[in-house]
């Protein structure tokens, strides 16, 4: 009898692994994989940059094509090419035609605030991206910018401490957007506790590398003994660092940008000292999460209220390695 009850044990664990090993093999569904798919497919995204053919925006449209692609979502761009009235004319149309979610790189604090809020009251998630308006909309991913003003301060500090003139000059972008605030913040928190740093200087090159090459090459006529300058975008900077090299002398630039490999081939050739980066692909990843999370958690637009800074990546002889930085040309082969 002990020998029966054993035997038909064993057959029927034998059965239960042969029917297991059947179920492994002709796979297991996942029963959230097809409304995974069905909160996506048909749905629209909208993007509103202050410009395209940067390497910023060229970045972040690529992740996100790629994205809209593979869940099947339309990506449409409107692009304003750096005119904020354009910019507004193109979210007031967006409103009308109702897309699904809204991305937009605000050129200031003030321009589309209010329109934003009111995509969101017409249903439209907002995300906004790197430059945020006065307007908290559903989501920010982008740059801690306080957090790079004050390393662009500390990494000025190195180089211009004693036995230095220790006059440093700052090259803002444009001061009402939100990036420049955050950065003159930051730049102060360091700046205000070393009262040895004489800042001579604090212009805005409007984003414009020609203007930013003027205003440097006053500041040095003014100022022969400059130690050091606090630039706030790196593609303007490459006008300051033309006003350093035509004036010989040994300024230090400290930039921030989007670690494109321009700024590594600049790092790597003492163009720039360091550049404060906050990784655009790795930020394009970021938009399409936050894509995915609003419109998978079906909440009203204007409920989540997130907020994703993005890592700093310093960029320095030190810290260069072979793909360190990304390629704006390798987006278009």
């Amino acid at each position: 009898m002990r020998m029966g009850r054993i035997a038909a044990t064993l057959g029927l664990a034998l059965s239960l692994t042969g029917a297991a090993a059947y179920a492994t093999a002709a796979g297991i569904d996942d029963p959230r994989r097809a409304d995974y798919f069905k909160d996506f497919a048909g749905k629209t995204i909208a993007f509103v940059p202050v410009t395209m053919g940067i390497d910023l925006t060229e970045g972040w449209a690529a992740v996100m094509k790629q994205q809209a692609d593979r869940l099947h979502m339309k990506l449409e761009i409107r692009d304003p090419h750096f005119s904020a009235d354009a910019g507004a004319q193109a979210i007031t149309s967006l409103i009308s035609e109702k897309p699904d979610v809204l991305v937009v790189h605000n050129p200031d604090v003030n321009s589309y605030a209010r329109l934003l809020k009111r995509a969101e009251a017409a249903g439209i998630h907002v995300i906004q991206i790197n430059m945020r308006s006065n307007y908290n909309s559903d989501v920010y991913v982008g740059a801690d910018w306080i957090g790079i003003g004050e390393a662009e301060a500390n990494a000025v500090l190195e180089k211009c401490g004693p036995g230095t003139s220790q006059k440093v000059a700052i090259l803002q972008g444009q001061p009402t957007s939100g990036s420049d605030s955050g950065m003159m913040k930051g730049a102060d928190n360091v700046f205000s506790k070393h009262p040895e740093i004489k800042v001579v200087a604090n212009l805005a090159g409007e984003w414009d590398a020609t203007k930013a090459q003027s205003i440097i090459s006053t500041v040095i006529q003014q100022n022969p003994d400059l130690c050091g300058v606090v630039g706030f975008w790196d593609v303007m900077d490459l006008g300051a660092a033309a006003a350093i090299k035509q004036s010989g002398k040994p300024i230090v630039l400290v930039t921030s940008g989007g670690g494109e490999q321009m700024a590594c081939d600049n790092v790597a050739k003492g163009v720039f000292y360091k550049e404060i980066a906050y990784q655009v692909m790795n930020q394009g990843r970021d938009i399409n999460d936050m894509i995915a999370t609003v419109l998978e958690t079906g909440l009203p637009a204007g409920k989540l209220k997130a907020v994703i800074y993005s890592p700093q990546l310093v960029i320095s002889k030190e810290s260069l390695h072979p793909g360190l930085c990304w390629s704006a040309a390798a987006l278009k082969k």
